[in-house]
């Protein structure tokens, strides 16, 4: 089992109490790159949320994202964060990143082995 880095559990938790998405990032996970903005959790839960009402197949979920944290629900645990929330994300494979206009991933912290300040931008020259 993994230990995640200090220094990145503490980037989080500053996204999360600043309310801010725009720090970019870029982390490996199980040998995948994924890079992109994090997003708070709530601001990420909603957004998800608004995506799949959306959907004329996929609404019924959107509840899921909206309901976490109100009242009724288990809390998650007080304190530090336990994932990263990327949004406008893309897994990098080769010169392409997928998808193009990046997706919406949540990765735990524990999976993560290595990262950077900083996103990847892809042009066709």
């Amino acid at each position: 089992m993994s230990i995640p880095d200090d220094l990145l559990i503490d980037l989080a938790a500053m996204v999360e109490s600043e309310q801010t998405n725009q720090m970019s990032l870029t982390v490996v996970v199980h040998g995948a790159v994924i890079t992109g903005r994090l997003a708070p959790e709530s601001v990420w839960r909603q957004r998800v949320a608004e995506v799949l009402q959306d959907s004329d197949q996929l609404a019924p979920f959107a509840e899921v994202f909206r309901a976490s944290g109100q009242a009724g629900r288990s809390e998650p645990a007080a304190g530090a964060p336990s994932h990263l929330h990327f949004h406008v994300a893309r897994i990098l494979q080769g010169t392409l990143g997928i998808p193009e206009t990046g997706g919406m991933y949540r990765i735990a912290l524990k999976d993560v082995s290595a990262w950077t300040v900083g996103d990847f931008s892809y042009s066709d020259k």
